[in-house]
């Protein structure tokens, strides 16, 4: 029997969004979700840690690097529901969808330091996006977090891309 949606919590969350020096963003395709469905970074935040530990925490989980400056938070957290045929699957049912604090963080390796082979992996592809394409990627049901964190992060992004002279 599917829970009700409503008597279920949100999962706390860190959302990463990964900029290399020409402002593009770092995405990847999901291993378990059928088609075309990417995402930046995220994972739960353990007890005790801030949404920036997790960040990195995360980034080494699940592309293998914690070659990342963090420069921003988001002002708050943004949340999101599962569609209806998710409830009660994913994260063991306990879960209506996830609450995201994004941070945003500025890639300091090299393409060889990003590996998507991880002990646990999540993805089978990954490649840099240009920031105005993040939401035409990503997965129905996520795009208004997605806006909203293109939106507030954008005037930082633009001034990475102008430090280096990209467009």
């Amino acid at each position: 029997m599917t829970p009700n949606k409503d008597s279920l919590p949100y999962r706390s969350c860190v959302g990463i969004m990964l900029v290399n020096d020409t402002g593009h963003v770092l995405v990847a395709q999901r291993r378990d979700l059928p088609g075309d469905s990417w995402q930046m970074p995220q994972g739960g935040i353990d007890d005790g840690e801030t949404p920036a530990q997790a960040a990195l925490r995360e980034l080494r989980e699940e592309i293998g690097t914690v070659k990342a400056e963090i420069l921003a938070e988001t002002t708050e957290w943004y949340a999101y529901d599962l569609p209806d045929d998710l409830i009660g699957k994913a994260w063991g049912g306990r879960y209506r969808g996830q609450e995201q604090k994004w941070v945003l963080a500025k890639f300091k390796g090299s393409d060889a330091d990003i590996q998507i082979e991880t002990e646990h992996p999540e993805f089978v592809a990954w490649k840099w996006a240009p920031l105005e394409q993040l939401t035409t990627l990503i997965v129905p049901f996520k795009r208004k977090v997605y806006r909203q964190v293109v939106a507030e992060f954008q005037p930082i992004v633009n001034e990475c891309r102008g430090a280096v002279g990209g467009k």
